[in-house]
């Protein structure tokens, strides 16, 4: 497969941007005719060539006009490789910073420094704008960038500018095939294809027929491939870095605008509140309250609440496809940069109460670059590996120290000593409210605890069993093992239990059980306590009886009659009958016919 590759120029307006590409590729990347008339690139232009290696390398041309800043960065935002423009001639200007301050919010550090109109340059002048380009770009991921002298006009150096290019495009990281983020920056309609939206394609695939979701400032809507292209061809898939052009199906061309994006479905998290850290320009705490934010091909307002010098809390005026790393610039009314910031959480707690902005701050502060998946799944308790995964982390490989996997969850081991705690005390409590309760149902345990999915309850049982078992789970309720007794019917059990223990298969009767305090509600108490067997027909028995009566009926000649049983147990036919359908079912004793049984052996 052929390599592609993107690089948006940067630089002064009438430095040579569009004159460059054209004479690079051969396209006029000026695409309106206002443009052309007047000489100045007022919106983003496309162009593409072949380098000499083979690789394909698309230009996205954006305007120097300092009245165009945004514009320019919605081309520069997503494109990885900058060709940043210095006129030999005229040397650093105004917007050259403007457009060097972009490169560096944004972070991109891979480009190229290409000194145009050589032709128009007295000796010296070119050395000399280049030294001051160095100057000014020292700290920048330009710093080290090589120059290329050029002039469109005469051809000099674009030989050299190219392949020069095609080193820096080698050396630079291969787009990741993540879930799809394709910011759009153009849309179009095609007579009888629809919808076209072009874009530059900086991570994830796109392929004929894909599903995926259009997300705009009005919401969210599925939409399907129908064609794509790649530098004007037909193609069945296109993948990182590249330019695409995209004709869905199920869209109109007048709702798609720059700033849109298409997605993976399930496959970002939508946020309108993030917490950045700034990474270049002033300090936040004497920034605008009201800025503007650029990401992608984005510009949305926002709400800057600085939480000290270096980081902020950003309420964006819509939602945005955003995770942690994510590089945004944050400008201020009609003024150039004012800081580029990197998401640190596009899903941050909520600041309610008297001091959690100064311990938001700390926080923040302490976070390394590539977050704290410790502190995010603390903060959660718990949380899904796939929702971690949306929000930028790494959810899989090696863990913090205080995270537990569990199937698709990662726990927080303080959170589940929490939880192990709070349902001992829980069922304690309910012990001792109710001392024949059966034990507190699941459903009651899971939302007394407060866990984010019921099958959490197994883990948080599991770990209270390793600890010290004291718990019991039985039919859907959580009880306790050792169980202290049962209130005012403890008398009459005992009183039972000793009775049985002297004549095992003496069951009780009726009244005799009413008398003693033994209701159905509490032998049934009991039974689950393990302090009581109860058959058929209300006989009640210790939970020992069937092992004892099998020693008897062992030794009585095989086959042997109900009759014979019941002698041998010195019992009534009321308790023999119930007993022996209770050996049977267990397996111990085997009927031969309508009147005998023998002992399995």
């Amino acid at each position: 497969m052929t390599s592609r590759s993107v690089v948006a120029t940067a630089g002064h307006v009438d430095h040579g941007k569009s004159a460059l590409v054209r004479a690079l590729t051969g396209i006029e990347p000026d695409r309106w005719e206002e443009e052309r008339r007047r000489g100045l690139t007022i919106d983003l232009g496309f162009a593409w060539t072949r380098l000499p290696s083979g690789r394909e390398v698309s230009f996205v041309d954006v305007p120097g006009h300092e009245r165009f800043l945004a514009n320019m960065l919605a081309g520069l935002g997503p494109a990885p490789v900058v060709c940043f423009v210095i006129a030999a001639d005229a040397g650093w200007q105004a917007q050259s910073s403007d457009h060097r301050d972009a490169v560096a919010a944004l972070g991109i550090d891979r480009g190229i420094l290409a000194l145009t109109r050589a032709d128009l340059a007295a000796p010296g002048q070119a050395e000399a704008a280049l030294a001051r380009a160095r100057q000014e770009l020292a700290g920048t991921g330009l710093a080290g960038a090589p120059a290329v002298v050029t002039s469109a006009r005469t051809g000099e150096g674009l030989a050299e500018l190219a392949s020069r290019l095609d080193q820096v495009l080698a050396a630079a990281p291969v787009g990741q095939e993540a879930p799809l983020r394709l910011w759009i920056d153009r849309a179009f309609s095609i007579a009888g294809a629809g919808a076209v939206v072009t874009g530059t394609l900086a991570e994830g695939a796109l392929r004929l027929e894909d599903r995926l979701v259009l997300h705009t400032s009005a919401g969210s809507r599925p939409v399907q491939v129908r064609g794509l292209q790649g530098h004007g061809d037909p193609v069945p898939r296109l993948g990182p870095v590249t330019r695409a052009a995209a004709n869905l199906r199920g869209i109109e061309a007048a709702a798609v605008s720059r700033g849109d994006v298409l997605l993976t479905p399930d496959g970002w998290h939508l946020s309108d509140l993030v917490d950045v850290r700034r990474r270049t320009g002033a300090g936040l705490l004497d920034a605008p309250r009201s800025v503007s934010v650029h990401v992608g091909t984005a510009s949305v307002p926002a709400r800057l609440r600085p939480l000290g010098p270096d980081h902020a809390r950003l309420q964006l005026g819509g939602a945005l496809p955003l995770r942690l790393g994510d590089r945004m610039v944050l400008r201020g009314g009609d003024r150039g940069v004012l800081a580029g910031v990197q998401v640190l959480d596009a899903d941050p707690p909520a600041l309610t109460r008297r001091g959690d902005g100064s311990r938001r701050a700390a926080a923040l502060a302490a976070m390394p670059e590539q977050g704290d998946l410790g502190a995010e799944v603390a903060r959660r308790a718990a949380v899904p590996r796939a929702r971690l995964r949306l929000l930028g982390h790494r959810a899989g490989g090696a863990m913090p120290a205080s995270v537990l996997p569990h199937g698709r969850w990662l726990v927080d081991r303080e959170a589940l000593a929490g939880w192990v705690r709070g349902l001992r005390d829980a069922v304690r409590a309910d012990r001792e409210r109710d001392p024949l309760s059966a034990g507190i149902p699941r459903g009651a345990a899971t939302d007394l605890l407060g866990l984010p999915d019921p099958a959490l309850l197994d883990l948080v049982l599991a770990t209270a069993q390793e600890e010290r078992p004291s718990l019991l789970e039985a039919e859907g309720r959580i009880s306790c093992v050792q169980r202290p007794g049962f209130g005012a019917a403890e008398p009459g059990l005992r009183a039972l239990e000793e009775r049985l223990a002297r004549d095992p298969f003496r069951a009780p009767e009726a009244e005799d059980l009413a008398q003693a305090g033994l209701g159905p509600r509490e032998l049934a108490a009991a039974e689950r306590a393990g302090r009581l067997l109860r058959l058929t027909g209300q006989v009640v028995l210790l939970p020992d009886a069937p092992a004892l009566a099998m020693r008897e009926l062992a030794a009585l000649p095989q086959p042997f009659t109900l009759s014979r049983a019941r002698q041998a147990l010195r019992t009534t036919r009321r308790v023999a009958v119930p007993l022996l359908e209770h050996l049977d079912a267990r397996g111990w004793t085997r009927r031969i016919d309508a009147g005998h049984r023998q002992v399995v052996r």
